[in-house]
């Protein structure tokens, strides 16, 4: 078996190169907002601490990071972020359900344009990324949760009613076949 380790100051010599270009293209990073994550797939129990230097300041290490609106961790699994949106898909919902009563309050066509102009975007972005993802049932049931949800508003049912019937009463397509057009 052939293991190859990187010297001590591999890192920091790669960085004093990004520095130096940095410096010739008139660009500064920001040492107190930058910061490292080591990415790995491996199981092996072994020192994961780098010390990365920029500016002569130690940049913090950390295990997952939001970088353009999804949620980043050390092994690319995605679970944070569909955690991280499911939670929000379902803060919105339920600020929504003050306003749409059963006898009262919004129409359907209200809140099926709220639907597809605030929860189903939030749903999708990034689908293409965390694709990967999808395939595993308890992170698509996160979503269906989420539509279970808004559709539940929509069709005025009971609490009951499944998520499939629920997407044919409210003529929504389900969010498992909304992700995988995203993909595509």
């Amino acid at each position: 078996m052939y293991c190859y380790t990187l010297p001590e100051n591999y890192a920091n010599a790669e960085m004093s190169k990004i520095d130096e270009w940095s410096r010739r293209n008139k660009i500064k990073f920001n040492d107190k907002k930058s910061k490292v994550m080591l990415v790995t797939r491996r199981k092996r129990r072994e020192n994961k601490n780098i010390t990365i230097y920029l500016h002569f300041q130690p940049l913090e290490q950390v295990t997952q990071m939001k970088y353009l609106g999804i949620i980043l961790d050390h092994k690319f699994k995605f679970q944070e972020h569909i955690t991280y949106v499911a939670e929000r898909c379902t803060k919105i919902i339920h600020n929504l359900s003050r306003v749409a009563k059963l006898s009262w309050g919004l129409k359907n066509e209200a809140i099926a344009v709220m639907y597809k102009g605030a929860i189903l975007p939030l749903l999708t972005y990034g689908a293409p990324v965390g694709n990967d993802a999808m395939k595993y049932e308890h992170n698509r049931q996160r979503y269906v949760q989420v539509q279970r949800l808004i559709n539940l508003k929509m069709a005025r049912a009971y609490r009951t009613t499944s998520a499939e019937a629920l997407c044919i009463l409210t003529g929504m397509t389900p969010i498992t076949l909304k992700l995988e057009e995203a993909v595509t």
